[in-house]
């Protein structure tokens, strides 16, 4: 592991802590390209420097970012590989830097690009809630009729108390209002009281950063891949034909255009 000096870790601990890993790599990569094995003050400038110059150059017109997924993260409620790889499709096939190209007077800056997160599950180590288009993983618990044994496993795996047990310490419903999603109850349940039901996606909108920053809205309802595919469509002919110099999606978006893609998108 490449060594520091504290006042380059001093520099790179003011970066934004979204982004602040990123910056790391690069400026190891960038020193290391360059022969050294320890990063000081001036190399850190260096790399922001070049970065500033480039930016425009690297700007791709969107941004989409996934969590571990099946890399290691031993809390995923759906496998959302294939729904990373369908998205980026849409995304690159929406030409969104040829569109930013047309409405942005000046340089593209990354913060003009549109910006999707993939999570696959509510722990959304991938920040859903300040991109555009957030899709968290979601698995819904359901009871069946195989008898509780009443272990107590499901309410030590369920951080949100969502588990309704009865007074002799079974299972006997979910409770929704609190319940996220996560499908850990289910995972814990050594018996099958507790199954899996609907799996899916939840989808939120609106979300960013900056000056003015805002929590992304949850639309309604859990939704397959396929639907999932079909809103971000949705959202981005939305966002083509309201942006008119390089707004971001919040910025965009009326409580009226909330309720809107809430009622046509609601399962």
């Amino acid at each position: 592991m490449m060594k520091w000096t504290d006042q380059a870790e001093a520099a790179v601990k003011r970066v934004p802590f979204f982004v602040r890993k990123k910056v790391r790599r690069r400026v190891e990569k960038e020193a290391a390209d360059a022969g050294k094995s320890r990063v000081s003050l001036s190399d850190v400038n260096a790399t922001q420097a070049r970065y500033l110059k480039k930016m425009s150059s690297e700007v791709k017109g969107y941004q989409l970012d996934a969590c571990f997924g099946s890399g290691g993260c031993p809390h995923r409620a759906v496998a959302g590989e294939v729904l990373v790889e369908r998205v980026e499709r849409v995304l690159a096939d929406a030409d969104l830097l040829g569109f930013l190209r047309s409405r942005v007077e000046g340089d593209l800056k990354f913060h003009h690009e549109f910006r999707i997160s993939i999570a696959d599950c509510p722990n959304a180590c991938s920040q859903p809630q300040i991109k555009d288009v957030g899709i968290l993983g979601a698995a819904t618990p359901g009871l069946t009729k195989i008898p509780c044994s009443a272990c107590g496993a499901c309410t030590e795996a369920c951080k949100e108390d969502a588990v309704v047990l009865t007074g002799s310490g079974e299972a006997r419903a979910i409770d929704f209002t609190r319940c996220v999603h996560c499908g850990g109850c289910v995972a814990a349940c050594p018996t099958g009281t507790l199954e899996a039901g609907k799996k899916g996606y939840r989808v939120l909108i609106g979300g960013k950063l900056g000056r003015h920053p805002r929590l992304a809205g949850e639309l309604p309802g859990i939704h397959d891949a396929e639907t999932v595919v079909r809103m971000i469509k949705d959202f981005l002919a939305f966002y083509k034909s309201r942006c008119t110099r390089g707004q971001r999606f919040a910025q965009l978006l009326t409580d009226a255009d909330i309720d809107a893609f809430s009622k046509k998108w609601t399962v």
